[in-house]
């Protein structure tokens, strides 16, 4: 069995690396395009398209695969986990309150997501320098990221992965869930929903809404921000063990 890890923004999928080294099962990340690889010509870095190259990428793979998404790869796997021609035998997502219906962009979504503004950051970020207010590692650190990691993070933010985020942001409107099909609400497999109850971008009561929603199990994530696979991966790595063990035994 391998799992798939799916990261968010602005990152790579080096943001699993410490987790997926307590592992005990084979893993392996997928990076977005656009996001430390090249985006491909014609590739429009909509939300659709990133659920498309995904499913694309997982029928490559030798299944039953067992999904985890973070952040944005948290919205692309909820969309892949109910497709049922991928072999997919469970799914994990954090953020599930972004899924909500009523769900309302945070501060520096509704920036990425304003024409002007959005380009203008994405000019101050590229041009700062290190240890500016305005540097990419700083403003992840403001984020939650822990010190260690900024920096490495930070020098992945190239003008491709912000043309990406900001075309990426643009495409949910008004949210991520105006997008979704019927299907959604079908899951395919048993899934888990990740609260980490320091996440800012998350809301426990529509995250709980959600799991109802795709009947899947939750697991509280106690101490741990946003970025719980970098701040907590021993904590995290087992609470995923034990739920694909629980998986397996049916």
């Amino acid at each position: 069995m391998t799992a798939v890890f799916i990261h968010g923004v602005p990152e790579t999928g080096q943001v699993w690396d410490r987790l997926r080294a307590r592992l005990s099962t084979d893993s392996t990340t997928l990076d977005l395009p656009g996001f430390g690889v090249p985006r491909p010509a014609g590739f429009g870095a909509s939300l659709d398209e990133y659920v498309a190259w995904l499913e694309q990428e997982l029928r490559e793979i030798d299944g039953p695969v067992d999904l985890v998404g973070h952040d944005w790869g948290a919205v692309f796997v909820a969309h892949a986990a109910t497709n049922r021609s991928l072999r997919v035998r469970s799914w994990a997502i954090d953020v599930a309150g972004v899924l909500h219906p009523e769900y309302v962009w945070h501060d520096q979504a509704q920036l990425w997501r304003t024409p002007g503004a959005g380009e203008q950051w994405a000019k101050v970020s590229a041009a700062a320098a290190p240890g500016s207010p305005e540097s990419p590692a700083v403003q992840l650190t403001a984020s939650g990221v822990p010190a260690e990691d900024a920096a490495a993070m930070g020098e992945k933010l190239d003008a491709t992965m912000a043309d990406s985020i900001l075309d990426l942001y643009r495409s949910a409107t008004p949210n991520p869930h105006a997008s979704w099909e019927v299907g959604l609400f079908a899951p395919s497999a048993p899934g888990l929903v990740l609260q980490a109850l320091l996440d800012p971008y998350d809301d426990l009561a529509a995250s709980d809404e959600m799991a109802a929603h795709l009947e899947a199990r939750t697991q509280r994530l106690e101490g741990v921000g946003h970025w719980w696979m970098l701040e907590d991966p021993d904590g995290t790595a087992a609470a995923l063990e034990r739920f694909w063990t629980a998986v397996g035994e049916g």
